[in-house]
């Protein structure tokens, strides 16, 4: 799974930071057990880009942020993030019913429901506090039992206000949902299918319920309504391309099989499914638990039936990576990147395993590598921390300072990155950019204004 592994908050925790630039962009893995993938990422956004059109977004603006949590759940937090179980795109059966489900987090998003939800929390709490003094006064007016039954019913009282909101903008992202999906002339059956087919989730109790459906609450009129318009919109779609149904196959095979324990892998993927992604999920169930000639074997076959697809020669490189095979790792990963250029991850796993290598002149072609991956997303922990990596290997020390400043900065470890960025100024020429951003870094980390943020 390319360098999901290195982005996980734990290893957030240990140095491999989330970094962005200095102005007020959100970090995109802003939850824990965040997973980047560069294939699984591609996908949504191939599924979701003309979606965001519609909605009247800007794909480059919306992230599709991948959770590690096996239970179905999709969430709209810090913006226009979007953000999808693994367990949801597992779960779901069709192209149509994934698109429906993010295209409705879309519909959140545009009509602003991030601001009233908070207006609905508040309006919550104020009616559980008018309920409380109402109670109060009851209560000293000689009427006790109803000075209880109002403090009693208080909390219940702003549930109540909370849901009232979250009802109607649940029904108000389905058709925002039901009018991007006609734009696009996708099917909204997807959608149905969907909410029907996990309806049972609703008379399970609380702490059996999945996330998503606390958040969505599903009616029998919900669903009534957005067959309403389904049945006009459909007589204008066009069919799920062949194209989009095998690549949800794959990536679901690859999440399958990356964080599968064997058994169900081979459950799911038997020996006698010969299908592509039977293969791919049985590649990556053997690389993850290190039976490496079998992954090996497993993944070369793949590579021969596929030689356009860059995620083989990228799970190939991976795994002869951690096998302790560095220079042949770098043969795959260079493929990888040809076949996508366009992928920073791909490029960070080059840079990487260029970086592990002997050789002085593969470490100062990671640079390069690492630079142009930190252009097209800056957002990257491991492309900052491969990049102070890199620099201290050849021994340019102010400019891995800088790095390890920027990494530190934008995980949060304002402490740090104030000691690194401070170490990089005494090194840097200040008239550089290098120069620059290292005493833009240290100043706004600075711990007096630290502090009187605090305060």
């Amino acid at each position: 799974m390319g360098v999901a592994r290195y982005l996980t908050r734990a290893v957030l925790a240990a140095g491999a930071a989330l970094l962005l630039p200095l102005t007020a962009a959100a970090q995109v893995c802003d939850v824990p057990n965040c997973l980047r993938d560069a294939e699984t990422e591609q996908v949504l956004h191939e599924f979701m880009d003309p979606i965001f059109v519609a909605a009247g977004l800007k794909p480059s603006e919306v992230y599709l942020v991948l959770v590690q949590d096996p239970t179905l759940n999709a969430f709209v937090a810090n913006g226009q993030h979007i953000h999808v179980n693994t367990g949801t795109i597992i779960q779901t059966d069709t192209p149509e019913q994934l698109k429906g489900v993010l295209a409705h987090e879309t519909g959140h998003i545009t009509l602003g429901h991030a601001i009233t939800r908070d207006n609905a929390m508040r309006a919550g709490s104020g009616i559980s506090l008018i309920s409380m003094g109402l109670g109060i006064l009851a209560m000293a007016a000689g009427h006790p039992d109803a000075g209880v039954a109002l403090i009693g019913s208080s909390s219940e009282f702003g549930i109540l206000t909370i849901f009232k909101y979250t009802r109607i903008e649940e029904s108000a992202a389905d058709q925002a949902a039901l009018t991007y999906l006609d734009k696009t002339h996708q099917s909204p059956m997807g959608l149905i299918q969907f909410f029907e087919k996990f309806r049972y989730e609703e008379l399970m109790s609380e702490s059996k319920q999945d996330p998503y459906f606390v958040s969505h609450p599903i009616s029998s009129d919900r669903i009534q309504q957005i067959r309403r318009r389904a049945g006009e919109i459909e007589a204008r779609a066009q069919p799920q391309s062949e194209h989009d149904i095998h690549e949800l196959a794959l990536i679901k095979a690859k999440l399958i099989g990356y964080l599968g324990p064997p058994n169900r892998v081979f459950n799911k993927y038997p020996l006698s499914d010969t299908s592509e992604p039977a293969q791919y999920a049985r590649a990556f169930s053997a690389y993850r638990s290190t039976d490496i000639q079998t992954a090996i074997k497993d993944t070369q076959k793949l590579i021969d039936d596929h030689p356009d697809n860059p995620y083989y020669d990228e799970l190939m490189g991976q795994i002869l990576f951690e096998s302790g095979k560095i220079d042949e790792s770098i043969t795959y990963h260079r493929k990888s990147v040809e076949l996508a250029p366009d992928q920073p991850i791909l490029k960070i796993n080059l840079a990487r395993s260029l970086t592990e290598s002997k050789n002085m002149d593969n470490v100062k072609e990671a640079l390069n590598v690492l630079k142009d991956s930190i252009a097209q997303e800056r957002s990257n922990p491991f492309a900052w921390f491969s990049l102070a990596n890199a620099y201290g290997k050849l021994g340019k020390e102010p400019e891995a300072d800088l790095a390890t400043a920027e990494e530190a900065y934008y995980v949060g470890a304002m402490s740090r990155a104030h000691t690194f960025a401070t170490r990089a100024t005494m090194k840097l020429n200040p008239q550089t950019p290098e120069g620059r951003r290292a005493q833009d870094i240290a100043s706004v980390t600075d711990p007096r204004l630290q502090a009187q943020r605090g305060r």
